[in-house]
């Protein structure tokens, strides 16, 4: 009886413990047309558009930044649907490099 009390237990701990931890690809995307998501962007955090990339499969990954120092990275695929990738705080610009380019004389 004992060995059943402790397998029912641990069952629930485990379960338990499962849902509180589950990864955060369960959670659900933030997605919407890309004017949508801009202009929320731009409303509820100030954030505007800093840079920008295209991936190799067609999407425009571009992090949106504020004065305050939040950030968002949203990636619009080709057939129009954005959705956010990331977030967080304390965004900095880095110096550019100089880049030189052509031949060397």
């Amino acid at each position: 009886m004992r060995r059943i009390y402790t397998v029912i237990v641990s069952t629930l701990i485990l379960t338990i413990g499962l849902a509180l931890f589950a990864p955060a690809a369960l959670a659900q995307a933030v997605c919407g047309s890309h004017q949508s998501i801009s202009e929320n962007l731009e409303k509820s955090f100030t954030e505007s558009p800093i840079s920008m990339g295209l991936t190799v499969g067609g999407g425009v990954v571009e992090v949106f930044a504020s004065s305050q120092g939040t950030w968002t990275m949203v990636i619009t695929q080709p057939d129009g649907t954005s959705c956010l990738i990331a977030a967080g705080q304390d965004w900095e610009n880095l110096p550019k490099k100089e880049i030189l380019t052509g031949a060397r004389i």
